[in-house]
This record gives structure tokens, C-alpha cells and sequence, in this order.
């Protein structure tokens, strides 16, 4: 899944090439949209809700989702694709730019006054113009002996953290992402600690939790298994986590850094 600055920066680059124009195109190759024709419609805006993506055209918002596979491209008209024209999910034009959202994970269009039933569910969004940290950290004690590491990845609870994020903040906050979130010291701070970090990715090309920039050390855990701990010099573990059989993810670990709480 993608991370919610990944998603706001898509969100952005969409915004910029669509918003204020009038659609001459509009190809939504998902069988039951496939008729679906807003050319002739403006563009109102382009937003990110969490990892959600919101493209408001007329009386209409289409709704798209990258999962693990999607993106959307943005090419002046004319210019070559960079992906397979079979990977294209939906096609929008202007007469200068065409946006391309390739493989997305879901790709469907409802009224604009539908959109609370697509994202009405949603946690308060780390980049979204109203964060509340009060309610985020609400959310999250709510959790109860729910392990910390599933929690930040519930969307329903804070909207944006992916699996990257929640293992690098487990990492700053020193708790293993097993451990059940009632017993993870101030979680005031691991809220703010998830705001802090997209907020300061969202502008950037490369991701980085440790403030250096130099390949290899741009995070703590994430990816690192294997590889001696940045700040302790453990060996970092990967493993496989899930609170349901079969929908395990990756997480990182220094184990010496990250006691279970």
C-alpha cells in the first residue's frame, strides 16, 4: 500500500495539470464505467483523502485507490507513456495534458455528494487541512491490547500511515510493533511523531526518517533486515506480522532498541 505522502503528492501533481481545465477526454476502462463519459466537464479539484484520491469533475468525483501496484502519470499530450497502454485503468484530457492512472486498485466514479460513503470512515488525515491530533490519539488509545504495529496501520484510526511509516515509528518511539498499544508510553507523542514525519516527506523525491540523506541510511528499520541497527549496531529482524492468518505484512526490528512493551 502506498504511504499518505505518496498519495498527497500524486494528489498534488493531478491537481496542478487538471484542476481549472475542461475535459476533452475521459476513457475509464473499468467495465462498469466504461461508459461513463465526462468530457466537456470541468475540473474543480484534485485531493487526497488518506490514500485516497478524489478528482471532483462537475457533479461528479472519481475515486481512485493505488493499492500496491497503481499510479497515476501526468504527460504533456502526445508525449510517450511509460507504462503498458493494457495497465491504463482511466484516461482524463485536457487540451494541453493527459493524466494517466495506471493499475489502480479501485477506479470508480459517484456523485460528489457521495463521497462521506468512500471515505466517511476515515481516521483524522496526517496531511489533510483538518488533522486533529486530540482525535488521532483518541483513535489510537481506543485500541486497547490491540498490538501498536496494526493499530497505526488501521486507517479508521489515523488515515495515511503505511507499512514504511509504521515500522520506522515504532522504531523512534523504542517499541516493538507487537506490543499491544495500551502499554506503549504517551501516545500523544506517537501521534505527533506521524505527523511530523509526513509532513516533512511530503515535499520530498526520496523518503527519509533519519534525517540523512545518503543511500542506505535514509531509514532506521524498514527494509533493513539483516543489517546492523543505525543507532545500536543489532542486527535488524524481518519478519512477517498480522493480526489475521494470511494477511501478514513486513515488519523491521532492532531488538535490542525496540524492547516488547
Amino acid at each position: 500500500m502506498p504511504e499518505g505522502d505518496t498519495v498527497w503528492q500524486a494528489a498534488r501533481r493531478l491537481d496542478a495539470a487538471l484542476t481549472g481545465h475542461t475535459l476533452t477526454e475521459c476513457d475509464i476502462r473499468v467495465p462498469r464505467y466504461a461508459t461513463v463519459d465526462l468530457s466537456g466537464e470541468k475540473v474543480d479539484s484534485v485531493v487526497a483523502r488518506g490514500k485516497h484520491l478524489l478528482a471532483r469533475v462537475g457533479e461528479h468525483t472519481i475515486h481512485t485507490h493505488l493499492k500496491m501496484e497503481g499510479a497515476w502519470h501526468v504527460y504533456p499530450r502526445g508525449a510517450r507513456w511509460k507504462r503498458p497502454a493494457h495497465q491504463a485503468r482511466i484516461i482524463l484530457g485536457t487540451e494541453d495534458t493527459v493524466a494517466v492512472g495506471f493499475s489502480l486498485g479501485i477506479t470508480e466514479v459517484v456523485g460528489r455528494n457521495e463521497e462521506e460513503s468512500i471515505v466517511g470512515h476515515l481516521g483524522p488525515d496526517l496531511l489533510g487541512p483538518d488533522w486533529n491530533a486530540a482525535i488521532a490519539t483518541a483513535n489510537l488509545a481506543a485500541a486497547g491490547n490491540r498490538p501498536i504495529g496494526a493499530a497505526l496501520l488501521d486507517q479508521r484510526i489515523i488515515a495515511g500511515i503505511g507499512n514504511v511509516y509504521r515500522n520506522e515509528i515504532c522504531f523512534l518511539r523504542g517499541v516493538d510493533p507487537r506490543s499491544p498499544t495500551d502499554r506503549v508510553p504517551d501516545l500523544p507523542k506517537v501521534v505527533d511523531l506521524a505527523h511530523r514525519l509526513l509532513q516533512a516527506n511530503r515535499d520530498r523525491v526520496v523518503r527519509v526518517t533519519t534525517g540523512d540523506r545518503r543511500p542506505g541510511r535514509r531509514g532506521w528499520v524498514y527494509g533493513r533486515g539483516g543489517n546492523p541497527c543505525l543507532r545500536c549496531g543489532t542486527l535488524i529482524v524481518a519478519d512477517e506480522f498480522g493480526e489475521e492468518p494470511g494477511r501478514e505484512r513486513s515488519i523491521f526490528y532492532c531488538p535490542n532498541c525496540q524492547p516488547m512493551r
